[in-house]
């Protein structure tokens, strides 16, 4: 049985474990929150280092892609090193490939249109290739990304300008200590609307379910929302605030939908391989093989 363990930053309440079977091989899928505690996630992988087949990066986000560039959060870093032996990655594999792939999914399946769709998505460069994709399908985009790392009321409403902000401030953040630029531990579960202009005019709003939730309106009859991890009580909260339909990236597993980390573990288990030596056409055909599709549920 292979083992895949996620362990996250962010607030233990969100742990789980399940048991399941991926083509045959069959997994145990674990997801482990240090409620913020940096120095707990490192020692917990030092633990665990070598008896588990991947680790996902829970929490926190190793790189930020804009276009061509990629910039490593220092933290991260910190992180990924304690892993020696297992494989450890924080999702981006599977944004850059499966994200992609849900995009054109849900416009060929009649789900969703994107042209001339108004999508707020609180984070670009945590998403570049759902950025990419649906920016190529027509979408009207509204970055937020100056809003929810920074604090500033700016938004990014083209792909150009989001790498021009990335290039220009995304060396300095990822010198920051993460717990400013993202919310982990308790502060996961806290909400404080702003920007609220932002989600109101939007048809989607996509991303991380984090920063979608940090600021999330308390009203919003009828949006979409498109994002990767929710809990069953995540679920109720938006029904109670109006969002009309919900779109979760990863599989349902046992009424959860896990991070891309997680999954990302789970495909680099069953491919064999170094993450670094796996392309993303090997990415695309293992998916394809699992035939992974968006949730979509109607609230």
């Amino acid at each position: 049985m292979k083992r895949v363990v996620s362990v996250s930053l962010g607030s233990s309440k969100r742990n789980m474990r399940v048991e399941t079977e991926v083509l045959g091989n069959k997994f145990i899928i674990e997801r482990i929150g240090t409620d913020g505690d940096m120095e707990k996630a490192i020692q917990l992988i030092g633990e665990l280092d070598g008896q588990v087949d991947a680790f996902g990066m829970g929490g926190i986000d190793l790189y930020v892609v804009a276009g061509k560039r990629r910039y490593t959060f220092r933290d991260a870093k910190r992180i990924a090193r304690a892993a020696k032996i297992t494989p450890i990655v924080d999702g981006s594999g599977l944004k850059n490939t499966l994200e992609r792939k849900v995009v054109s999914q849900l416009e060929e399946s009649g789900l969703l249109s994107w042209s001339g769709k108004k999508v707020f998505l609180v984070s670009g460069a945590d998403r570049f290739g759902m950025a990419q994709a649906l920016s190529q399908h027509g979408a009207q985009l509204v970055f937020g990304d100056l809003m929810f790392a920074l604090g500033f009321p700016i938004p990014l409403t083209s792909l150009g300008k989001l790498e021009l902000a990335a290039h220009t401030l995304a060396p300095l953040v990822c010198q920051l200590p993460f717990k400013l630029v993202y919310p982990t531990g308790n502060k996961q579960g806290q909400n404080t609307p702003r920007f609220e202009k932002y989600y109101r005019e939007a048809d989607v709003i996509a991303g991380d379910f984090h920063f979608i939730w940090k600021h999330l309106p308390p009203s919003l009859p009828g949006n979409t929302i498109l994002t990767n991890t929710v809990t069953l009580p995540d679920i109720k909260a938006l029904r109670e605030r109006g969002v009309g339909r919900l779109v979760t990236t990863t599989p349902n597993l046992n009424g959860r939908s896990f991070g891309t980390n997680v999954m990302e573990g789970v495909l680099v288990a069953l491919i064999g391989k170094a993450p670094e030596e796996i392309t993303a056409s090997e990415y695309e055909e293992v998916l394809n093989a699992i035939g992974f599709i968006p949730r979509v549920q109607d609230l």
